[in-house]
């Protein structure tokens, strides 16, 4: 049996006795021992196969730029990523903006304004748009990440991948969702415009806040994987396969309102196999995207 073989053979066995992506593990180990990390390998690797949750963390500092590839700069760099955190927040604690019992994902929102200089004159100021969204990227970030440095860190370098990098194709999505679901089910589509409910779906809430708050953070953590390493296409299919997903409920449904409520609140339980499904779907109709949006 050739090499190639017998790691084909032990990948359907893994898969076949629930051990899917032991082989890609040991790849990332791999590729996570070099010297200095090569980024588009990891930006590669994201894209094809779900992040081991123990080097989450790791790669996500690594690609949006909060650590550098060089592993021996990686302390010294977090120490100072620390020092900064402490400063800002002392500072805030100073201005009376944030107190021991402020939850963790406004600490990290108030602490974002500082420093972007935004910061409005009092805590008491409702929110703007944009800090809703981060509101509710830094709630998700918090059930993912356990160290409040690194939640602070990823959710503000995540934002800033969706307020730049992604700028020009976040408007574009909910185009490019109904083309789409044309394509997998245009009887769903043609019912969604009967009822006047597709310039009215939850938008804000798929494309803006990438399911921040709609899908559970076990899920969700898997299409972020392929959103920091590149793509933020896959939120299309995320939206289409809900919608795939809850067809039956959806076209009972005749009006917007109660299509959009139900939207905003699917049920927890089929989060998993949506996002396993959507990813698929992803890598149907766009191949096997390396680090392209």
């Amino acid at each position: 049996m050739t090499d190639d073989s017998q790691r084909n053979f032990r990948s359907v066995y893994y898969e076949k006795v629930g051990f899917r992506g032991v082989e890609e593990k040991k790849s990332l180990e791999i590729l996570l021992k070099d010297d200095r990390l090569d980024t588009e390998k990891l930006c590669t690797f994201s894209q094809r196969f779900p992040l081991p949750s123990m080097y989450r963390a790791l790669v996500w500092k690594v690609l949006l730029g909060i650590l550098p590839p060089h592993h021996e700069s990686h302390a010294k760099v977090m120490m100072y990523r620390k020092e900064q955190y402490s400063d800002v927040l002392h500072a805030l604690k100073v201005v009376r903006f944030v107190s021991d019992a402020t939850p963790q994902a406004e600490v990290c929102l108030r602490m974002y304004q500082l420093e972007s200089g935004k910061l409005p004159r009092s805590p008491s100021f409702p929110l703007e748009p944009e800090d809703e969204v981060f509101l509710a990227i830094a709630k998700a970030m918090e059930e993912m990440v356990e160290d409040s440095v690194d939640c602070y860190w990823i959710t503000r370098r995540f934002v800033n991948q969706l307020n730049t990098k992604y700028r020009d194709s976040l408007p574009q999505l909910p185009k490019a969702f109904e083309q789409y679901l044309n394509l997998e089910d245009g009887r769903l589509l043609t019912h969604l415009k009967m009822c006047c409910a597709a310039p009215k779906l939850p938008y804000d809430l798929w494309f803006k806040r990438c399911f921040a708050g709609c899908l559970p953070e076990s899920s969700l953590q898997r299409v972020w994987d392929k959103v920091v390493s590149g793509s933020c296409k896959i939120l299309v299919f995320v939206a289409v396969e809900i919608l795939l997903t809850f067809k039956i409920k959806v076209m009972a449904l005749n009006s917007a309102e109660k299509i959009t409520k139900f939207l905003e609140n699917i049920p927890q339980d089929s989060s998993d196999a949506i996002v396993s499904k959507a990813i698929d779907l992803w890598h149907k109709h766009c191949g096997t995207p390396v680090h392209s949006s």
